[in-house]
């Protein structure tokens, strides 16, 4: 465990571009709502989100550069997720310009009792782009690429081109999408939810099955505070989840899955692993999905 903290705090610079949904959220601290009912929040923050976004904001602060390739456009509230952004130091190739369409809006109730989250939102189901609006140069310099499937035409066309420059391609699996299989014989590293479940699939045995029919060399499935399970080229295993006291876990997936991205350029898959657990344990003792950095 020390050899994991002093590599925490040894970061080198790297380059990652994170392909998918840039939402606007509204993250409530509140008891659990029951029918009919209205609640007065204890806490509230705004931010921008998404998982691609997260795991950008993570990778940036873990030391690196951080792109994020998204459809952000020109409507007056993109004007908070910019501002964000900025603040984390993490750039936007905008796929979408000139759009006014207002982003994806998240309504986040995170329960203060137990620190579990209900989110409503409708993704990038109006947003999406195609790929010859994809920016000239985009992988110039990329160490890794994460995809998180909210902007498949997109993403095939980036996991394609990253592929050809031997570019590592990281899949963040929180949920099936339709598309996942064009994708799947492009990564290298598969790191999907519990709730992941590609089709026919209905146990964790499923989806390694699944995933192994498209030689992916490594895969792991995480399981909330549980241990992680993983498929390391033939090799299978547990990695440990340390225990916390979690008050909130909205955007703990997304934030494991920017410091995996971190740590997989610098050490082995079970070592990124574990550390990408330890950052992410750490950040459900924090409300919000910023918090964990501002106030360490």
């Amino acid at each position: 465990m020390d050899n994991l903290k002093s590599k925490i705090q040894n970061p080198k610079s790297d380059c990652g571009l994170f392909v998918g949904l840039v939402t606007l959220d509204l993250i409530y601290l509140a008891d659990a709502p029951k029918n009919n009912q209205k609640i007065v929040a204890t806490d509230y923050t705004v931010a921008a989100g998404g998982p691609a976004t997260n795991a950008a904001v993570t990778f940036s602060h873990l030391g690196n550069q951080a792109t994020v390739l998204s459809v952000v456009g020109s409507h007056p509230m993109t004007q908070l997720i910019r501002g964000d952004l900025a603040n984390y130091k993490v750039a936007i190739a905008d796929l979408e310009p000139t759009t006014d369409l207002a982003p994806p809006v998240s309504s986040i109730i995170v329960t203060q009792a137990t620190g579990e989250r209900a989110v409503v939102s409708i993704n990038a189901v109006k947003t999406q782009a195609n790929s010859a609006s994809i920016p000239p140069d985009i992988l110039q310099n990329v160490n890794i690429v994460l995809i998180d499937g909210h902007q498949m035409a997109v993403s095939y066309s980036i996991a394609q081109m990253a592929k050809l420059k031997n570019i590592r391609i990281v899949i963040d699996g929180g949920s099936w999408k339709p598309g996942f299989e064009q994708i799947l014989p492009f990564v290298n590293y598969a790191i999907c939810s519990a709730n992941f479940y590609p089709p026919n699939c209905q146990t964790g045995e499923d989806v390694f099955t699944y995933l192994g029919r498209f030689d992916i060399p490594h895969i792991a499935i995480t399981h909330g505070q549980k241990p992680i399970e993983y498929l390391s080229c033939t090799k299978t295993g547990i990695v440990d989840v340390p225990p916390i006291q979690a008050i909130d876990t909205l955007g703990a997936g997304d934030i494991f899955h920017g410091a995996f991205c971190h740590y997989i350029l610098r050490e082995s898959f079970t070592d990124a692993l574990a550390l990408a657990a330890n950052i992410a344990g750490d950040s459900c003792k924090f409300f919000g999905t910023r918090r964990w950095m501002d106030l360490k």
